[in-house]
């Protein structure tokens, strides 16, 4: 599950740590948006996804407020390599979906092997 994706998005959809803390941090430094997304820019895996050339298994829980979905499928749709997958868990929130993503997780490396 991607994490840190979508600065901007991320920002306006959740409440939760750490996107809470730009929040947090433009309340007190108006006029500095622009500034501060530039910056994590440098941070998010959306970018970094781009560069992905190798076989990837996502996962996005429709419920996650620490992962907001779409930030997850945001990575999941930049990820530069042909051979990509991704389970959805349409009812966890950041937990994920535990046994039952450990044996997807299980099966996707089982084809590899």
């Amino acid at each position: 599950m991607p994490f840190l994706c979508d600065f901007p998005r991320a920002t306006t959809l959740t409440d939760r740590h750490p996107y809470r803390e730009v929040g947090l941090y433009l309340k007190t430094h108006r006029g500095r948006a622009e500034d501060a997304l530039h910056t994590l820019s440098y941070f998010d895996a959306v970018h970094f996804a781009a560069r992905g050339r190798a076989p990837a298994l996502f996962s996005a829980a429709l419920g996650d407020q620490t992962c907001p979905p779409s930030t997850v499928f945001a990575a999941f749709n930049a990820w530069a390599g042909f051979d990509k997958a991704i389970e959805v868990y349409d009812f966890n929130d950041h937990e994920g979906d535990g046994p039952y993503h450990e044996a997807a997780k299980l099966r996707w490396l089982r084809s590899y092997v």
